[in-house]
């Protein structure tokens, strides 16, 4: 068999699977159901296939594509169609998300693995209510504890569900802190942090060349 014939049956596995597949993945199920040819397809053969299927779908004619996502290949729609699916959706995933659980959400994706205390340390307001709408929406998970912390405390990614959402294959495809405040178009932002509300006396954090958020010594200002 010629692999230019397995491409449809990558499609509709591609198509048909609730969870993104991988390459290695896609490889076992081809040759499970063609189990009946005495040569085995290999993983390159099916790279080479899976290549072909993801050129195809970057063409003007078709209005999605298949992108690598939450760990394995989906098929997703494309950009430029995301207000006309926002109509058949209402964006009602993230609306249900108040402010607090949305900047929540934003630490424990930049700064995981991370544990209640850090989360609070940088938002500086108790976080329980937040947390707990993000673990039963499963935008988070709780990954294990911090064997080298006082109390073992549960530490938090974010989730598979979390990057099939926004189309993130892992934690490194986020964008970078300092691409989102470009220098040329939003000065430095300082964030206050461990801030009591009858207390004056903040510790600082200003974002970094690398776009890591840094805390700074009051006195001395940032580097």
């Amino acid at each position: 068999m010629e692999i230019s014939e397995i491409i449809p049956h990558i499609e509709a596995l591609i198509f048909a699977s609730d969870k993104p597949l991988t390459a290695m993945e896609l490889t076992e199920l081809i040759n499970n159901a063609f189990g009946f040819m005495d040569e085995k397809f290999t993983l390159d053969q099916i790279q080479s296939a899976i290549d072909g299927v993801v050129e195809k779908y970057k063409t003007e004619f078709y209005p999605f594509e298949i992108k690598q996502s939450g760990g394995g290949l989906q098929f997703l729609t494309k950009k430029e169609y995301y207000k006309t699916i926002a109509q058949l959706n209402g964006e009602k995933f993230l609306k249900r998300l108040s402010n607090a659980a949305l900047e929540t959400l934003a630490i424990i994706a930049y700064k995981q693995p991370v544990t209640k205390g850090e989360i609070e340390s940088i938002r500086g307001v108790n976080c329980d209510y937040s947390i707990q709408k993000l673990l039963e929406k499963e935008l988070i998970i709780i990954s294990g504890r911090s064997e080298d912390m006082p109390g073992k405390p549960l530490i938090y990614h974010v989730s598979r569900t979390f990057m099939d959402y926004f189309g993130l294959n892992s934690a490194e495809d986020l964008p970078k802190l300092k691409e989102i405040f470009v220098d040329n178009l939003v000065p430095p932002t300082m964030i206050n942090s461990h801030v009591d509300e009858n207390d004056k006396d903040e510790t600082p954090l200003i974002i970094s060349e690398n776009g890591e958020l840094v805390e700074t010594n009051k006195e001395q200002g940032p580097a």
